[in-house]
């Protein structure tokens, strides 16, 4: 059973830092591509990083670009998202998400369950 496990959210205040995780089993994880999703409130939600089955290939928001770092060990079934100098406008559920490719495209198949960040003073 495919499961993805969000985890590394919480409070940060701007210009504070966070690592989230997501833990993936039930499928050959080291064959897709990964992305990182948000959602805030009343917003819709917004493609924010991609990474590669290999992790030779990246991809950023404009809105995170220089801050956010996307990587995986696929030794571990584990993506990260290191984010840096949060701002209130990254607070959102922040959600991993599996590709139905090798290469990030624009076909995310199947979501975690979400990981909260809020960045507040």
């Amino acid at each position: 059973q495919l499961q993805l496990v969000e985890s590394g959210g919480g409070l940060v205040q701007p210009g504070g830092s966070l690592r989230l995780s997501c833990a993936a089993s039930g499928f050959t994880f080291n064959a897709y591509a990964i992305h990182w999703f948000r959602q805030a409130p009343g917003k819709e939600r917004e493609g924010v990083s991609c990474i590669n089955s290999i992790g030779s290939g990246t991809n950023y928001a404009d809105s995170v670009k220089g801050r956010f770092t996307i990587s995986r060990d696929n030794a571990k079934n584990t993506v990260y998202l290191q984010m840096n100098s949060l701002k209130p406008e990254d607070t959102a559920i922040y959600y991993c998400v599996v590709d139905k490719y090798f290469y990030c495209s624009d076909s995310p198949s199947y979501w975690g369950q979400g990981t909260q960040v809020t960045v507040s003073s």
